[in-house]
């Protein structure tokens, strides 16, 4: 699964600030400062940044990259190159496949998709690390775009504008970004990855250990979740800083406590129930707003200049209930119209900004405020039971 933040190009927020701080864990070797901002680039709503230590594999040759948008919706690093304006200046050693060319990988998002080579990095996070994993280096220099990889009929996220963000920290709950189906050929294979020779990119399999792989997984410990803590906000506001917490139960920091969880099923999903009819959902921190359904089935209507968002007439009070098992939870939450919220340009933190996704419920950034949010990783055990599961 992926799924990432839409970026606005003229984001800002309105002049109504409030924020009540919560209990938000701030020391421990396994916390990593995140804040909510509009980004490196200056126009993200609702973007959670932190910063990456990325080094060649076995040296001392490293580079602090910040401005990585923190995403529970993708499983993986992907840097932006300094091609595409992003920092990453770092030569890191690229993958090679069986015929001597270079592996390149098409991640789709909702919003765009992300080319460029596998490359190899010792990845370093407040005091946790992962040795020689692979990371995707995003660049736009890199190898004619395959058509497979274009065709989906989204845009390319390979600048600091498209892409908001100077890289994505994916820590889903799953390990690779692919899984089984990228180790199978013919049209089995979802088309990830390929290899690609100096002239032209083909569709290639990809063994799991050579896949892009969630950092966190790869943490000598601490490894098994993520707990993501930001304090609740009422409205807007210019700035929210946060922490992520890794393990779950695995210090005396990141205790699951009374937080229900929801275990996912197949699909990596869970059920939400709105207006009395159930649909697949998922929690993404990437995403930067609660996006859900369509107008005919929320009566939200879609902005006239952005049919990404709803733009109610005044702010909406809804409901509903997310259920796994025999575990639910009513979860209210609140849409205000995005034209309003983005009218000034000081604020990017928004509370109740909302917008259409047919089908489904995406419990975006604002379902992160005033809550601690757990991500438990697929096969790795934690005080209540073996992930993936996410738990609130």
């Amino acid at each position: 699964m992926f799924a990432i933040a839409v970026v606005c190009a003229s984001c800002g927020g309105s002049s109504h600030t409030s924020t009540t701080a919560n209990t938000v864990t701030t020391t421990g070797s396994n916390v990593q400062a995140i804040a909510v901002n509009s980004g490196p680039a200056g126009n993200y709503a609702n973007g959670l940044f932190t910063s990456v230590t990325v080094c060649v594999p076995s040296s001392s040759t490293c580079q602090t990259i910040d401005g990585v948008l923190v995403d529970t919706g993708s499983y993986g690093l992907r840097l932006l190159s300094s091609a595409g304006g992003g920092t990453l200046t770092l030569s890191l050693p690229q993958q090679q496949d069986g015929s001597g060319g270079t592996t390149g990988e098409c991640a789709a998002f909702v919003s765009g998709y992300t080319w460029g080579p596998v490359a190899s990095a010792d990845i370093n996070i407040s005091g946790e690390s992962a040795s020689n994993i692979p990371v995707q280096v995003i660049d736009p220099t890199f190898s004619a775009i395959p058509t497979a990889c274009e065709d989906g009929g989204v845009p390319e996220n390979d600048t600091l504008q498209t892409l908001g963000a100077n890289g994505i920290l994916g820590i889903g709950p799953y390990v690779q970004d692919c899984g089984g189906a990228c180790e199978e050929s013919g049209a089995e294979n979802p088309g990830l990855y390929y290899a690609c020779s100096s002239s032209s990119c083909q569709v290639t399999t990809q063994a799991l250990t050579q896949q892009v792989e969630n950092p966190v997984a790869m943490f000598a410990s601490d490894n098994n979740g993520v707990v993501i803590e930001l304090p609740s906000v009422s409205g807007s506001a210019s700035s929210l800083n946060g922490s992520l917490v890794f393990g779950i139960g695995t210090e005396s920091n990141n205790a699951l406590g009374g937080a229900a969880v929801f275990p996912l099923d197949s699909n990596g999903e869970f059920d939400t129930t709105y207006k009395g009819q159930s649909y697949a959902a998922f929690v993404d921190s990437g995403s930067n707003a609660i996006f859900f359904l369509d107008e005919a089935l929320t009566g939200l209507p879609v902005c006239s200049d952005n049919a990404g968002f709803y733009c109610p007439a005044s702010q909406t009070n809804e409901s509903a209930t997310t259920t796994s098992g025999s575990t639910s939870s009513s979860v209210n939450f609140s849409i205000a119209s995005a034209d309003e919220l983005f009218s000034a340009r000081a604020n990017f933190v928004f509370s109740t900004l909302g917008g259409p996704n047919p089908g489904t419920f995406d419990w975006g950034l604002p379902f992160f405020f005033g809550r601690n949010v757990y991500t438990a990783i697929e096969s790795r055990s934690t005080p209540a039971g073996t992930g993936p599961f996410w738990a609130y």
